[in-house]
Protein backbone atom coordinates (compact mmCIF):
# COMPACT_ATOMS: atom_id res chain seq x y z
CA UNK A 1 0.00 0.00 0.00
CA UNK A 2 1.01 3.37 -1.06
CA UNK A 3 0.61 6.48 0.89
CA UNK A 4 0.03 10.13 0.27
CA UNK A 5 -0.95 13.37 1.18
CA UNK A 6 -3.47 15.75 0.29
CA UNK A 7 -3.24 19.66 1.30
CA UNK A 8 -5.32 22.85 0.37
CA UNK A 9 -2.19 24.64 -1.43
CA UNK A 10 0.17 27.57 -0.33
CA UNK A 11 3.05 28.70 -1.93
CA UNK A 12 5.09 27.16 1.21
CA UNK A 13 3.28 23.68 0.87
CA UNK A 14 7.19 22.39 -0.44
CA UNK A 15 7.92 22.01 3.51
CA UNK A 16 5.54 19.88 3.84
CA UNK A 17 5.55 17.92 1.11
CA UNK A 18 9.37 17.59 1.90
CA UNK A 19 9.10 16.05 5.10
CA UNK A 20 6.47 13.76 3.34
CA UNK A 21 9.07 12.81 1.16
CA UNK A 22 11.48 12.05 3.95
CA UNK A 23 8.97 10.06 5.63
CA UNK A 24 8.54 7.93 2.28
CA UNK A 25 5.06 9.07 1.44
CA UNK A 26 4.80 8.11 -2.11
CA UNK A 27 2.22 11.27 -3.58
CA UNK A 28 1.45 14.77 -2.94
CA UNK A 29 -1.72 16.20 -4.26
CA UNK A 30 -2.77 19.46 -4.34
CA UNK A 31 -6.29 20.79 -4.18
CA UNK A 32 -7.77 23.10 -7.23
CA UNK A 33 -9.74 25.13 -4.79
CA UNK A 34 -9.49 28.70 -6.41
CA UNK A 35 -11.94 30.64 -3.41
CA UNK A 36 -10.41 28.93 -0.52
CA UNK A 37 -6.56 28.38 -1.33
CA UNK A 38 -3.47 29.23 -2.87
CA UNK A 39 -3.15 28.31 -6.75
CA UNK A 40 -2.25 24.87 -6.93
CA UNK A 41 0.11 25.01 -10.18
CA UNK A 42 2.23 27.13 -8.20
CA UNK A 43 2.70 24.71 -5.06
CA UNK A 44 3.37 22.34 -7.48
CA UNK A 45 6.13 23.93 -8.75
CA UNK A 46 7.89 25.06 -5.60
CA UNK A 47 7.77 21.52 -4.35
CA UNK A 48 8.89 19.88 -8.26
CA UNK A 49 12.19 22.05 -7.61
CA UNK A 50 12.31 21.08 -3.33
CA UNK A 51 11.89 17.50 -3.49
CA UNK A 52 13.37 14.74 -5.58
CA UNK A 53 11.01 11.52 -5.61
CA UNK A 54 7.51 11.93 -4.21
CA UNK A 55 4.88 12.05 -7.18
CA UNK A 56 3.38 15.38 -7.63
CA UNK A 57 -0.39 15.48 -8.63
CA UNK A 58 -3.92 17.56 -9.04
CA UNK A 59 -6.08 16.80 -5.90
CA UNK A 60 -8.33 17.32 -8.42
CA UNK A 61 -8.30 19.88 -11.12
CA UNK A 62 -11.56 21.12 -12.28
CA UNK A 63 -12.55 21.73 -15.79
CA UNK A 64 -14.09 25.05 -15.65
CA UNK A 65 -11.17 26.78 -13.45
CA UNK A 66 -8.55 26.99 -16.63
CA UNK A 67 -8.90 26.17 -20.53
CA UNK A 68 -7.95 22.94 -21.83
CA UNK A 69 -4.36 24.26 -23.55
CA UNK A 70 -3.58 26.27 -20.80
CA UNK A 71 -4.06 23.00 -18.19
CA UNK A 72 -1.94 21.42 -21.17
CA UNK A 73 0.82 24.04 -20.83
CA UNK A 74 1.14 23.97 -16.86
CA UNK A 75 1.70 20.16 -16.59
CA UNK A 76 3.99 20.40 -19.17
CA UNK A 77 5.88 22.83 -17.72
CA UNK A 78 5.57 21.13 -14.18
CA UNK A 79 7.33 17.82 -15.74
CA UNK A 80 9.92 19.68 -16.89
CA UNK A 81 10.92 20.68 -13.29
CA UNK A 82 9.93 16.92 -11.84
CA UNK A 83 10.18 14.61 -15.05
CA UNK A 84 8.20 11.59 -14.54
CA UNK A 85 6.76 12.88 -11.37
CA UNK A 86 3.46 14.31 -12.41
CA UNK A 87 -0.10 13.09 -12.14
CA UNK A 88 -3.38 14.79 -13.78
CA UNK A 89 -5.96 14.38 -11.75
CA UNK A 90 -9.90 15.86 -12.31
CA UNK A 91 -13.15 15.46 -11.80
CA UNK A 92 -16.35 17.31 -12.38
CA UNK A 93 -15.99 19.09 -9.00
CA UNK A 94 -17.50 19.80 -5.96
CA UNK A 95 -15.40 22.13 -3.57
CA UNK A 96 -13.83 24.86 -5.79
CA UNK A 97 -17.78 25.22 -7.75
CA UNK A 98 -19.87 24.93 -4.86
CA UNK A 99 -17.52 27.53 -3.27
CA UNK A 100 -19.03 29.96 -6.14
CA UNK A 101 -22.65 28.89 -5.99
CA UNK A 102 -22.17 26.01 -9.05
CA UNK A 103 -22.98 22.28 -9.49
CA UNK A 104 -20.87 20.15 -11.63
CA UNK A 105 -19.38 20.03 -14.41
CA UNK A 106 -20.69 17.68 -16.76
CA UNK A 107 -19.11 14.56 -17.56
CA UNK A 108 -19.17 15.07 -21.37
CA UNK A 109 -17.05 18.13 -20.49
CA UNK A 110 -14.90 16.91 -18.53
CA UNK A 111 -14.04 13.92 -20.89
CA UNK A 112 -13.53 16.40 -23.99
CA UNK A 113 -11.54 18.40 -21.67
CA UNK A 114 -9.34 14.93 -21.08
CA UNK A 115 -9.17 14.18 -24.77
CA UNK A 116 -7.61 17.61 -25.61
CA UNK A 117 -5.15 18.26 -22.66
CA UNK A 118 -4.08 14.46 -23.77
CA UNK A 119 -3.64 14.98 -27.36
CA UNK A 120 -1.73 18.09 -26.96
CA UNK A 121 0.60 15.77 -24.78
CA UNK A 122 0.92 13.54 -27.68
CA UNK A 123 1.80 16.42 -30.27
CA UNK A 124 -0.97 16.32 -31.95
CA UNK A 125 -3.23 19.34 -33.69
CA UNK A 126 -6.29 19.01 -32.16
CA UNK A 127 -9.97 20.54 -32.65
CA UNK A 128 -11.52 21.87 -29.91
CA UNK A 129 -13.72 24.56 -29.07
CA UNK A 130 -12.30 28.08 -27.68
CA UNK A 131 -15.16 30.96 -26.89
CA UNK A 132 -17.77 29.51 -28.92
CA UNK A 133 -15.76 28.41 -32.10
CA UNK A 134 -14.42 25.15 -33.43
CA UNK A 135 -10.53 25.81 -33.38
CA UNK A 136 -7.91 23.76 -34.21
CA UNK A 137 -4.69 23.99 -32.12
CA UNK A 138 -1.39 22.51 -31.22
CA UNK A 139 1.25 23.28 -28.90
CA UNK A 140 4.16 24.74 -31.76
CA UNK A 141 7.23 24.75 -30.17
CA UNK A 142 8.14 21.81 -28.20
CA UNK A 143 11.46 21.27 -29.75
CA UNK A 144 12.60 24.26 -27.60
CA UNK A 145 12.84 22.45 -24.81
CA UNK A 146 10.82 24.96 -23.04
CA UNK A 147 8.13 22.07 -21.64
CA UNK A 148 8.68 18.51 -21.20
CA UNK A 149 6.28 16.00 -23.15
CA UNK A 150 8.31 12.89 -23.15
CA UNK A 151 7.85 11.46 -19.20
CA UNK A 152 3.55 10.31 -19.17
CA UNK A 153 2.00 12.11 -16.78
CA UNK A 154 -1.06 9.90 -16.07
CA UNK A 155 -4.64 10.38 -15.49
CA UNK A 156 -6.64 10.09 -12.22
CA UNK A 157 -10.48 10.22 -12.26
CA UNK A 158 -12.06 11.32 -8.92
CA UNK A 159 -15.18 9.34 -9.74
CA UNK A 160 -18.29 8.44 -7.16
CA UNK A 161 -20.99 7.83 -9.53
CA UNK A 162 -21.54 5.15 -12.31
CA UNK A 163 -20.88 6.82 -14.83
CA UNK A 164 -18.15 8.38 -13.87
CA UNK A 165 -16.58 4.91 -12.89
CA UNK A 166 -17.38 3.95 -16.53
CA UNK A 167 -15.59 7.19 -18.33
CA UNK A 168 -12.58 5.95 -15.84
CA UNK A 169 -12.06 2.37 -17.03
CA UNK A 170 -13.05 3.82 -20.78
CA UNK A 171 -9.96 6.14 -20.05
CA UNK A 172 -7.70 4.15 -18.25
CA UNK A 173 -7.62 5.96 -15.39
CA UNK A 174 -6.56 5.66 -12.00
CA UNK A 175 -9.40 6.06 -9.79
CA UNK A 176 -10.02 8.08 -6.61
CA UNK A 177 -12.50 7.46 -4.00
CA UNK A 178 -13.56 9.58 -1.25
CA UNK A 179 -13.45 6.78 1.45
CA UNK A 180 -15.51 7.28 4.04
CA UNK A 181 -15.04 4.41 5.83
CA UNK A 182 -14.30 0.68 4.64
CA UNK A 183 -17.50 -0.33 4.18
CA UNK A 184 -18.90 2.01 1.67
CA UNK A 185 -15.17 2.24 0.40
CA UNK A 186 -14.95 -1.83 -0.39
CA UNK A 187 -18.23 -1.09 -2.13
CA UNK A 188 -17.40 1.28 -4.61
CA UNK A 189 -14.32 -0.28 -5.25
CA UNK A 190 -16.41 -3.73 -6.17
CA UNK A 191 -18.29 -1.01 -8.10
CA UNK A 192 -15.40 0.38 -10.07
CA UNK A 193 -13.69 -3.20 -10.72
CA UNK A 194 -17.38 -4.04 -12.21
CA UNK A 195 -16.84 -0.83 -14.74
CA UNK A 196 -13.49 -1.55 -15.11
CA UNK A 197 -14.23 -5.30 -16.37
CA UNK A 198 -16.63 -4.23 -18.37
CA UNK A 199 -14.43 -2.11 -20.40
CA UNK A 200 -12.32 -5.32 -21.30
CA UNK A 201 -9.54 -4.25 -18.60
CA UNK A 202 -8.18 -7.27 -16.47
CA UNK A 203 -8.76 -6.39 -12.98
CA UNK A 204 -5.21 -6.26 -11.19
CA UNK A 205 -4.37 -3.09 -13.27
CA UNK A 206 -7.08 -0.85 -11.30
CA UNK A 207 -5.10 2.00 -9.49
CA UNK A 208 -7.33 2.33 -6.78
CA UNK A 209 -6.81 5.40 -4.10
CA UNK A 210 -8.86 6.06 -1.47
CA UNK A 211 -9.10 9.69 -0.46
CA UNK A 212 -9.52 10.07 3.75
CA UNK A 213 -9.37 12.10 6.46
CA UNK A 214 -9.01 12.08 9.90
CA UNK A 215 -7.05 12.16 13.37
CA UNK A 216 -4.85 9.55 14.83
CA UNK A 217 -5.57 9.46 18.21
CA UNK A 218 -3.96 8.18 21.53
CA UNK A 219 -5.60 6.01 23.72
CA UNK A 220 -8.35 7.33 25.02
CA UNK A 221 -8.70 10.03 23.53
CA UNK A 222 -12.07 11.17 22.54
CA UNK A 223 -12.91 11.72 18.19
CA UNK A 224 -14.03 15.41 19.47
CA UNK A 225 -10.75 16.48 21.68
CA UNK A 226 -9.21 20.02 20.30
CA UNK A 227 -6.85 17.97 18.41
CA UNK A 228 -9.08 15.79 16.84
CA UNK A 229 -11.90 18.96 15.66
CA UNK A 230 -8.63 20.74 14.08
CA UNK A 231 -7.57 17.81 12.34
CA UNK A 232 -10.78 15.43 11.65
CA UNK A 233 -13.16 18.04 12.13
CA UNK A 234 -12.99 19.83 8.29
CA UNK A 235 -13.71 16.69 6.49
CA UNK A 236 -16.93 15.94 8.68
CA UNK A 237 -18.29 18.99 8.76
CA UNK A 238 -17.97 19.01 4.81
CA UNK A 239 -21.27 16.72 5.27
CA UNK A 240 -22.83 19.23 6.47
CA UNK A 241 -22.21 21.67 3.74
CA UNK A 242 -23.55 19.08 1.05
CA UNK A 243 -26.75 18.99 3.05
CA UNK A 244 -27.15 22.50 3.35
CA UNK A 245 -26.28 22.53 -0.73
CA UNK A 246 -29.07 19.73 -1.29
CA UNK A 247 -31.64 21.87 0.79
CA UNK A 248 -30.89 25.72 -0.07
CA UNK A 249 -29.40 25.08 -3.61
CA UNK A 250 -31.14 21.76 -5.17
CA UNK A 251 -27.85 19.75 -5.54
CA UNK A 252 -27.77 16.53 -5.69
CA UNK A 253 -25.99 14.98 -2.62
CA UNK A 254 -23.65 11.85 -3.52
CA UNK A 255 -22.71 11.71 0.82
CA UNK A 256 -25.70 12.14 2.96
CA UNK A 257 -25.34 11.48 6.83
CA UNK A 258 -26.87 8.15 8.38
CA UNK A 259 -30.58 8.86 9.98
CA UNK A 260 -28.99 8.80 13.21
CA UNK A 261 -27.31 12.37 12.58
CA UNK A 262 -30.79 13.73 11.41
CA UNK A 263 -30.89 16.29 14.06
CA UNK A 264 -27.64 17.74 13.35
CA UNK A 265 -28.58 17.94 9.99
CA UNK A 266 -31.53 19.65 10.58
CA UNK A 267 -30.09 22.28 12.88
CA UNK A 268 -27.07 22.94 10.27
CA UNK A 269 -29.49 23.79 7.40
CA UNK A 270 -31.86 25.36 9.43
CA UNK A 271 -28.80 27.91 10.69
CA UNK A 272 -27.33 27.83 7.17
CA UNK A 273 -31.06 29.51 5.91
CA UNK A 274 -29.73 32.52 7.52
CA UNK A 275 -26.63 32.85 5.88
CA UNK A 276 -26.20 36.04 4.10
CA UNK A 277 -26.06 37.69 1.74
CA UNK A 278 -29.78 36.31 0.78
CA UNK A 279 -29.13 33.86 -2.30
CA UNK A 280 -25.68 33.24 -1.81
CA UNK A 281 -25.30 30.96 1.35
CA UNK A 282 -22.58 29.13 -0.66
CA UNK A 283 -20.15 31.90 0.67
CA UNK A 284 -20.74 30.79 4.62
CA UNK A 285 -21.61 27.72 3.96
CA UNK A 286 -18.14 26.50 2.16
CA UNK A 287 -15.79 29.01 4.18
CA UNK A 288 -13.24 26.90 5.93
CA UNK A 289 -14.41 23.87 4.17
CA UNK A 290 -11.61 21.16 4.32
CA UNK A 291 -9.19 23.64 6.48
CA UNK A 292 -10.62 24.57 9.42
CA UNK A 293 -13.68 24.34 11.61
CA UNK A 294 -16.14 27.39 12.09
CA UNK A 295 -17.32 28.99 15.28
CA UNK A 296 -20.88 28.55 14.08
CA UNK A 297 -20.51 24.74 12.48
CA UNK A 298 -18.74 23.75 15.61
CA UNK A 299 -22.22 22.69 17.52
CA UNK A 300 -22.87 20.07 15.30
CA UNK A 301 -19.95 18.22 15.50
CA UNK A 302 -20.06 15.80 17.46
CA UNK A 303 -17.50 12.86 18.61
CA UNK A 304 -20.06 10.11 17.02
CA UNK A 305 -20.22 12.46 13.93
CA UNK A 306 -16.58 12.60 13.65
CA UNK A 307 -15.86 9.03 14.35
CA UNK A 308 -18.38 7.73 11.42
CA UNK A 309 -17.01 10.06 8.76
CA UNK A 310 -13.42 10.13 9.06
CA UNK A 311 -10.46 8.05 9.80
CA UNK A 312 -9.95 9.22 12.99
CA UNK A 313 -8.75 6.10 15.48
CA UNK A 314 -6.06 5.05 17.44
CA UNK A 315 -3.17 3.72 15.34
CA UNK A 316 -3.90 0.19 15.79
CA UNK A 317 -7.62 0.73 14.69
CA UNK A 318 -6.61 2.73 11.63
CA UNK A 319 -3.67 0.18 10.45
CA UNK A 320 -6.21 -2.63 10.96
CA UNK A 321 -8.61 -0.44 8.40
CA UNK A 322 -5.77 0.44 5.90
CA UNK A 323 -4.83 -3.20 5.76
CA UNK A 324 -8.68 -3.90 4.88
CA UNK A 325 -8.74 -1.54 1.84
CA UNK A 326 -4.83 -3.17 0.82
CA UNK A 327 -6.52 -6.96 1.02
CA UNK A 328 -10.02 -5.50 -0.46
CA UNK A 329 -7.20 -3.73 -3.77
CA UNK A 330 -6.85 -0.16 -3.47
CA UNK A 331 -3.48 0.89 -4.24
CA UNK A 332 -2.70 3.86 -2.04
CA UNK A 333 -4.14 6.07 0.66
CA UNK A 334 -4.28 9.55 0.84
CA UNK A 335 -4.52 11.64 4.27
CA UNK A 336 -5.80 15.29 4.18
CA UNK A 337 -3.06 17.51 5.95
CA UNK A 338 -4.93 20.89 7.19
CA UNK A 339 -3.57 24.30 7.22
CA UNK A 340 -1.87 24.65 10.91
CA UNK A 341 -1.85 21.12 11.56
CA UNK A 342 1.03 20.31 9.30
CA UNK A 343 2.85 18.18 12.77
CA UNK A 344 0.08 15.82 11.64
CA UNK A 345 2.07 14.28 8.88
CA UNK A 346 4.22 12.87 11.81
CA UNK A 347 1.46 10.75 13.17
CA UNK A 348 0.59 9.54 9.52
CA UNK A 349 4.05 8.66 8.88
CA UNK A 350 4.41 6.35 11.68
CA UNK A 351 0.90 4.69 9.93
CA UNK A 352 3.18 4.45 6.84
CA UNK A 353 6.04 3.01 8.29
CA UNK A 354 3.64 0.07 9.45
CA UNK A 355 3.10 -1.20 5.93
CA UNK A 356 6.43 -0.57 5.28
Amino acid sequence: MKFGIAIPTDSDSWRLVRRAEELGFHHAWFYDTQMLSADCFVAMAACAMKTSRIRLGTGVLIPSNRIAPVTATAFASLNKLAPGRIDFGISTGFTGRRAMGLGAVRLSDMEEYIRVVQALWRGETVETAIEGKQRLIGLLNPELGLINLRDPMPLYIAASGPKARALTAKLDGGWIDGAPSVARSISSLNAMRSAWETAGRSADTLNAVAWAGGAVLEPGERADSPRAIAQAGPRAATMLHRAADEALGGYPNSAPLPAAFAEAVAGYVEMARGFRPQGAHYLSNHRGHLMFVREDERPFLSADLIAATTWTATAPELIERIEALEAAGFTQIVFSILPGQEHAVEDWGRIRRAFA
